[in-house]
C-alpha cells in the first residue's frame, strides 16, 4: 500500500494549553466537531470521534505542547487495521499558538480527502471556537 504524510500548520489567537484542550477534551472536543468524542487523556488511552469512524489510542502526551496518536478514519481505501500517525506540536508564537501537524501512514488514495478534512473540520472550526473565547 502506497501512503503519504500530511503536513499542516495553523496559528490561533489562544494558549497552547486551550489549543491542547479543545483536541484532548472529550466535551469540548465533541463541540467542536459536533459529534460525540470519547477522548483517554492517558498514553496507550484510546479515543473514538464521530460514532467510531475516527479511532485510534494516544503514543505520546506532552501537556500543553505535543499529542502523538496512532489515527485511522474508517473511510473508503482506509485498509481495516492500518493506522496513520498524527503529531500535533503546540508552540507559543508572538502570544499566539502555531500548531504544526504531520500525518504519516495515510493510505495515498485518501491523502486529499483526510488533508481537505483536518483544514475544514478541525483548522477553520478550532479557529472560530478560540478565538470567540478569547
Amino acid at each position: 500500500m502506497k501512503t503519504k504524510t500530511l503536513r499542516q500548520s495553523v496559528v490561533f489567537k489562544a494558549s497552547p494549553h486551550d489549543v491542547y484542550e479543545l483536541l484532548m477534551d472529550s466535551k469540548k472536543h465533541g463541540e467542536l466537531t459536533g459529534s460525540t468524542a470519547k477522548i483517554s487523556r492517558e498514553v496507550e488511552g484510546k479515543f473514538s470521534i464521530y460514532r467510531g469512524e475516527v479511532e485510534g489510542s494516544n503514543l505520546v502526551l506532552v501537556q500543553d505542547r505535543k499529542i502523538v496518536q496512532a489515527w485511522r478514519y474508517a473511510m473508503e481505501g482506509w485498509p481495516e487495521g492500518h493506522f496513520s500517525k498524527a503529531i500535533f506540536s503546540i508552540h507559543k508564537l508572538n502570544g499566539k499558538t502555531k500548531l504544526s501537524f504531520v500525518q504519516t501512514g495515510v493510505p495515498a488514495e485518501c491523502a486529499d480527502s483526510i488533508a481537505e478534512g483536518w483544514k475544514e473540520y478541525y483548522w477553520k472550526p478550532m479557529k472560530k471556537m478560540l478565538e470567540k473565547e478569547g
